[in-house]
């Protein structure tokens, strides 16, 4: 498995339905709300060879009220 992160900025008042609805979806393995110009931190796996900006694009940007996403692809742990 592959962990990467997605930062998602929400529509406004919509943050708490969008975490929601990504744990609810059993897609996220972490969802963590955040300060700054994102509403939240997320953090998903992924087999091996899947496509990460295919499973973003289909899964995640598929939920309501979400407005802007920024992906950072991890490589490995320390």
């Amino acid at each position: 498995m592959k962990a990467f992160f997605v930062q998602i900025k929400c529509e406004l008042g919509k943050a708490y339905e969008v975490a929601s609805a990504l744990v609810d979806a059993e897609i996220a393995s972490e969802v963590y709300s955040t300060a700054g110009d994102y509403d939240l931190l997320v953090k998903f796996y992924v087999d091996e060879d899947e496509d990460i900006g295919h499973f973003v694009n289909q899964k995640v940007h598929a939920i309501p009220g979400i407005r802007n996403t920024f992906t950072t692809v991890t490589f490995r742990a320390f």
